[in-house]
């Protein structure tokens, strides 16, 4: 692009674009005041989207209770309700133009309705637009996708996108053999947006469709959703660079250098998403899993690319990196199944039958709920030894809920062993110390003595 010749060319064109809108306004403003039918279909459209305002004044809070008594239909059918209760004047204007429109098609000449039938179809692709934009969820993405939708349909509607196309076509820049133009930034921005938007859409449908399916594990449904979610935004990626015109092959080596500065500088993040694959191809930790990782306990919330969510009885998430759950001892609690065996410690005084302690144990355990019994997890007591002060003991039962908590059934055990043991007269035995005092002139002087040592 020669340098000299580019104040000529902004110059121009700022003259251009001056000199067509003060046109097109000149326009406007005459067939806005000259009598005939176009200024009629101007009044008629004025008093028609009057008229929809009037009948949403009227109707809406019939809709709105009406709108209320469909408690069983889908989400997907309430919420485009909803945005229709939003924009109830724009519906009902669509119905009154598009009416009207079709009526003076047959009884009048087309001329006389040519107004009519292009604000009909502004409405129309503005409520259609602004149905479709719920599906991007990023705000400031919405609002671009509303704009460009918006302009393009009203350029569409009054015949001026060829004119518009070769004027964006024109503005161009060349950066050697590449040549880019207003007209294919524009082109590629709307591309990848409703790329990006399919790809969310088709990722999150096929993550609902695998967890859904029952004989796939659940760390191989999130292996294959990210692997889905991966495919997806790459071919997004790739696409939004083709359509940019650059050379794939060109920027090859430049890649694989930023790859490899990346993996220096990015040692600790590439590791947590290596850390993370194999957790997710070998299956040791799933989502639902119950695990214990130093002082950490809770199950598994999600499994992400860098993390993995672990949420504790109390409400807490911790984010661990997933390195730490491939170099760290992880205890998990329901690996291979759910059963879980607790150990609760216990002592009596000597004065209490062992076998009626055994047995009174036994029967207070399986009271308790979330406590299982019969066969193999059958609880069972032992005399683990004979303590200073008491016979110790060690009561095994088995849960099948760990999710549910540790502390908790601990403490309930506890109370029914305390429950049992006053029904049965057995004493729990506390450390206890006896203090003589010897009167005497030789238990003072040995006193003395002692004291001195």
């Amino acid at each position: 692009m020669n340098q000299d010749l580019l104040p000529d060319s902004l110059s121009d064109l700022y003259a251009n674009m001056t000199a067509a809108f003060f046109s097109q306004f000149q326009n406007l403003i005459e067939l806005v005041v000259t009598p005939g039918w176009r200024q009629y279909q101007i009044i008629i459209i004025v008093f028609l989207w009057m008229l929809a305002f009037c009948l949403k004044l009227m109707t809406q809070s019939r809709w709105e209770e009406w709108a209320r008594s469909r408690t069983g239909w889908p989400k997907w059918r309430l919420r485009i309700l909803v945005q229709l209760m939003r924009r109830l004047t724009l519906v009902y204007f669509v119905i009154l133009s598009w009416g009207l429109y079709l009526t003076m098609q047959q009884v009048t000449w087309p001329s006389r309705s040519y107004l009519i039938g292009v604000f009909a179809t502004l409405a129309v692709a503005w409520l259609v637009i602004a149905l479709l934009a719920r599906l991007v969820r990023n705000r400031t993405i919405r609002r671009i996708f509303k704009w460009s939708m918006w302009i393009y349909a009203t350029l569409v509607a009054l015949g001026l996108t060829d004119d518009v196309a070769d004027f964006l076509d024109g503005v161009a820049v060349s950066i050697g053999d590449l040549n880019i133009t207003a007209l294919g930034i524009l082109k590629a921005v709307l591309l990848i947006g409703v790329l990006l938007t399919l790809a969310r859409i088709g990722a999150g449908a096929a993550e609902r469709g695998l967890k859904s399916n029952d004989d796939i594990s659940p760390s191989m449904q999130v292996l294959l959703a990210k692997g889905i979610q991966v495919l997806l935004f790459g071919a997004v990626f790739m696409a939004a660079i083709r359509t940019l015109g650059f050379d794939l092959t060109g920027i090859a080596l430049l890649s694989g250098a930023i790859g490899v500065g990346i993996g220096f500088g990015l040692q600790k993040v590439v590791s947590n998403l290596i850390s993370g694959i194999i957790i997710l191809m070998d299956r040791s930790i799933k989502p639902g899993d119950v695990i214990s990782l130093g002082d950490t306990f809770g199950w598994i919330n999600a499994l992400g690319a860098r993390y993995v969510s672990v949420v504790t009885r109390d409400g807490r998430e911790y984010l661990i990196p997933n390195e730490d759950l491939i170099t760290n001892q992880v205890v998990n609690w329901s690996h291979s199944d759910r059963f879980v065996r607790l150990d609760l410690d216990f002592g009596t005084s000597y004065g209490d039958d062992p076998h009626k302690v055994r047995a009174a144990a036994i029967r207070s355990v399986k009271t308790v709920n979330r406590v299982l019994s019969g066969g193999k997890h059958e609880p069972v007591c032992h005399i683990t030894g004979f303590g200073n002060s008491s016979v110790d003991y060690v009561l095994r039962f088995w849960i099948s809920d760990p999710t549910k908590g540790l502390t908790n059934i601990r403490g309930n055990i506890y109370l029914a062993l305390w429950d049992a043991f006053q029904s049965e007269n057995i004493s729990i035995p506390f450390p206890q110390r006896e203090v003589r005092l010897l009167g005497g002139e030789s238990d003072d002087a040995d006193g003395q003595q002692l004291a001195k040592e």
